[in-house]
């Protein structure tokens, strides 16, 4: 008779798990506690004030805010005055030579830069040094300069040249013609940095193969290096149309707007009509305008750099 032997069952180890301490969990918990002020603050000052924006661009706030709604009246007040018609007309004009001359400006000199000349680093940085200055500083020194009576008119006439006529600051066809020519003294270099960063990125090897096939230096540029650039050239679009849209305190130090309203921005008439016109309504109505345009710009971008993030994936 056999006598069947049993096997013992194999000991499991039962592993203690370790409870966090407190200061794992305060570890932890430091990266949540050092960002939430500062989402705090962003969600109440920008995001929140932007819709207070909205709740007072559609009720009857004059001098102080009021909450009595009143539909769309402001947004009609706003489109039947003539002011805002030519703050428009002004940033069309503004917008589409600023970015258009920047583009033009930025890229030759990137271009140039990319020769690999001398003295690199030092132009680099003297293009870019108007980039540093705050826009109420280069409006008030290309305030000096453009003035008739002390600035580049009256040094002209000085040489000998008596005839000699430059008062666009105080000609209400030709005003804002000068917050132009401000804005892309002060804005090109920033775009020539992003091209020339553009161009240090091209791929040398199909530049070689070029050269090889016998292209001359013109058309490897502009059949394969520009061309290539057009994700710079995006970026730099939706940055400069976003400047524009938003310029104010170039145009004030500027121009103040004048002569008249001849040189108003949309930002221009938005402040005046909300702090010093007592029409605080129709202030808050021209902001949500000037919203959906900078909108309109980022939504496309956003979307653009999105898409392209989930095709790398």
């Amino acid at each position: 008779m056999t006598q069947s032997v049993s096997t013992p069952e194999p000991v499991r180890t039962v592993r203690k798990v370790r409870k966090p301490s407190l200061g794992d969990r305060l570890a932890e918990q430091i990266p949540r506690l050092v960002v939430s002020p500062t989402l705090l603050i962003a969600v109440v000052f920008i995001y929140g004030f932007m819709l207070w924006t909205l709740v007072l661009s559609f009720s009857n706030s004059r001098i102080l805010p009021s909450y009595g709604f009143i539909g769309l009246q402001n947004y009609e007040r706003l489109f039947g005055n003539e002011r805002w018609t030519v703050a428009i007309t002004n940033l069309a004009i503004y917008g589409v030579l600023f970015v258009v001359i920047c583009l033009a400006i930025g890229l030759l000199l990137a271009i140039l830069l990319d020769q690999k000349i001398r003295a690199e680093g030092f132009l680099r940085t003297v293009y870019l040094y108007p980039m540093a200055l705050s826009f109420i500083v280069t409006g008030t020194v290309w305030k000096w300069l453009l003035n008739p009576t002390v600035g580049i008119q009256r040094f002209v006439r000085e040489l000998g040249f008596e005839d000699f006529r430059f008062d666009w600051l105080v000609n209400s066809d030709m005003s804002i013609y000068t917050i132009v020519i401000a804005a892309v003294w002060q804005s090109s270099g920033f775009v020539m940095a992003l091209f020339l960063a553009g161009l240090r990125g091209v791929d040398d090897s199909i530049i070689k193969a070029a050269q090889i096939d016998g292209a001359s230096r013109i058309t490897i540029y502009t059949r394969i290096i520009i061309p290539s650039l057009r994700p710079v050239f995006f970026s730099a679009i939706i940055m400069l149309s976003h400047i524009a849209i938003k310029s104010f305190d170039l145009a004030l130090a500027l121009t103040g707007g004048g002569p008249g309203f001849s040189s108003d921005l949309p930002a221009i008439f938005m402040y005046q009509f909300s702090f010093t016109r007592g029409q605080m309504g129709v202030g808050a109505a021209s902001a949500i305008i000037m919203l959906m345009g900078v909108m309109a710009i980022l939504i496309p971008y956003l979307y653009s750099e999105l898409r392209v993030k989930k095709d790398d994936r």
